[in-house]
């Protein structure tokens, strides 16, 4: 089958982590698969790639062809072209703005079109401008992915015309579960540990609080969190006016997060929201017991209404604090919450459980 699979950037998202291991799955089972990152220049690929999966970036084909609306119309035309010579068999592609991309430059071509949504537009505070070009366009795609059943009703309000949605979670790739990892030494310091983009969205500045509260009376553990954004300089500046420059780090990202989630004694997630997030399930499937705000969408489907990781109010920092302080005192309730959660994730989001569901979606498409 030849797919082309378009994405922002292949960065340190958790969609680029997703678009990595089903690029990589299908072409090492025998699928033709071309990426196209549309909006990002050349640079490294932060996940690595087959050396079977083309790569190619479109804002360099298009470089040259003018700024802003130009430079979009540009890209569009030339991504136009590559759909139209490529003889593919499908279009695949992840989140709104390349979704809007993939469906005007494929109008008329007669390949299927499947976009996909990682976040449930009731509360990722999308504009109405987005809101209503999801509502135009969509419907014109063949079909919608969304992570969780949540996000699926919520798209059905906004977009009412949309052909069809599936819902197909992410999935986790092999090397997760068979590499083994060192968990920490016993006698070393305790870490809390979280990951994503320092961003309004993942509320780190909570995370923060929180850990204040519980640090004066947990002296041997740190907080540990890794990514990168445009709240760095803010977070830097919470973590030295609360004096805990030797208890919180912010040291970027790492080429090693399951290796860094395996040392820690707790993961913890303090988002406004999420759609299924990355992250959370692999820290879950190493073992690593976790504490999440149950905001939409998300952790509670991971942590399976609470049973498999700990869930607190949204936004509420004491529940928060008081969650982390059970993990860390209580080692049969790490243990417990650990074991159940590398198993569940496994059974539910291993490749082996996702790549026959996108079979479907492609069998789907075929007839329409």
């Amino acid at each position: 089958m030849k797919i082309i699979f378009l994405v922002s950037s292949m960065g340190s998202g958790g969609a680029e982590r997703v678009a990595a291991t089903l690029a990589n799955a299908w072409t090492e089972r025998g699928d033709d698969v071309t990426l196209i990152a549309t909006f990002s220049s050349r640079g490294p690929c932060f996940y690595s790639l087959s050396d079977k999966v083309r790569f190619i970036h479109l804002a360099d084909i298009v470089s040259r062809q003018g700024r802003g609306p130009l430079q979009y119309l540009a890209r569009i035309k030339r991504l136009r072209s590559l759909i139209r010579h490529s003889d593919a068999d499908v279009v695949v592609s992840f989140l709104t703005n390349v979704n809007a991309m993939a469906i005007i430059a494929s109008f008329g071509l007669k390949v299927p079109v499947v976009v996909c949504e990682h976040n449930t537009p009731s509360a990722d505070g999308r504009s109405m401008l987005w809101k209503l070009v999801c509502r135009f366009l969509y419907p014109k795609a063949s079909l919608l992915t969304v992570l969780t059943e949540g996000i699926a009703a919520s798209f059905k309000k906004m977009v009412p015309a949309a052909k069809h949605i599936a819902v197909v979670p992410n999935p986790l790739p092999d090397e997760l579960f068979s590499n083994s990892y060192p968990p920490a030494d016993r006698g070393s310091r305790k870490r809390i540990v979280s990951v994503g983009r320092l961003n309004r969205q993942k509320q780190f500045d909570v995370l923060i609080n929180a850990f204040a509260t519980l640090a004066p009376r947990i002296e041997d553990v740190d907080l540990w969190i890794w990514g990168e954004g445009d709240q760095r300089a803010a977070l830097e500046a919470q973590v030295l006016r609360l004096g805990m420059t030797d208890r919180i780090f912010l040291p970027g990202n790492t080429p090693t997060p399951w290796s860094e989630m395996a040392r820690a004694r707790a993961f913890a997630v303090s988002s406004r929201f999420e759609g299924l997030p990355m992250a959370l399930m692999e820290s879950m499937a190493l073992g690593v017991p976790c504490v999440s705000f149950d905001c939409p969408s998300g952790p509670r489907e991971l942590t399976q209404d609470g049973r498999d990781g700990l869930l607190v109010a949204p936004g509420d920092a004491d529940a928060l604090s008081d969650a982390m302080s059970r993990l860390l005192l209580d080692d049969a309730l790490c243990e417990e919450i650990g074991r159940r959660a590398a198993i569940s994730i496994r059974e539910r989001y291993g490749l082996h459980a996702v790549l026959p569901k996108w079979d479907q979606i492609f069998s789907h498409v075929e007839k329409i």
